[in-house]
């Protein structure tokens, strides 16, 4: 694990927050993003530090392929999105643990948000963490369980 590690220092953590555990599968969780204003921004992280796909197990991978259709289920049903946008980049300083981004995109979002212009909403005020737990309940109630 990396010394700074984000996503290993509160995989770490014993009691997380809702926000910070929408959903878990084993080698898993899924946590609502800190760092935006836009509601729904999901993050699916591995429990084990890893920084590349390539370093994923056949079994993290079919994981995350359920993960990520099954949180644009719930995300569908508690935003009312069109679709997601899916995204992994994992380059930042302190974030270079694999996770990928799935962010509800909406009907009314602003040319300027569309497509990349989705990470506009990182640079905004980011949500309160209780309005990031009752998304993160709320998203958490919606989840399929196939």
């Amino acid at each position: 694990m990396a010394l700074e590690c984000y996503a290993c220092s509160q995989s770490a953590l014993p009691d997380l927050p809702v926000r910070e555990r929408v959903w878990a599968l084993p080698g898993w969780r899924v946590a609502h993003d800190f760092n935006t204003s836009l509601p729904g921004w999901l993050i699916l992280v591995p429990t084990r530090h890893v920084e590349s796909l390539d370093e994923l197990t056949a079994e993290e991978a079919d994981t995350l392929g359920l993960l990520l259709r099954q949180a644009s289920i719930a995300l569908k049903a508690v935003t009312g999105c069109r679709k997601t946008y899916v995204m992994m980049f994992a380059e930042k300083a302190g974030f270079t643990h694999v996770h990928f981004h799935v962010v509800p995109r909406m009907d009314d979002f602003p040319e300027d948000r569309v497509g990349p212009g989705v990470f506009g909403y990182l640079r905004e005020t980011p949500m309160a963490e209780d309005r990031r737990d009752e998304l993160a309940a709320e998203i958490s109630s919606s989840w399929p369980s196939d």
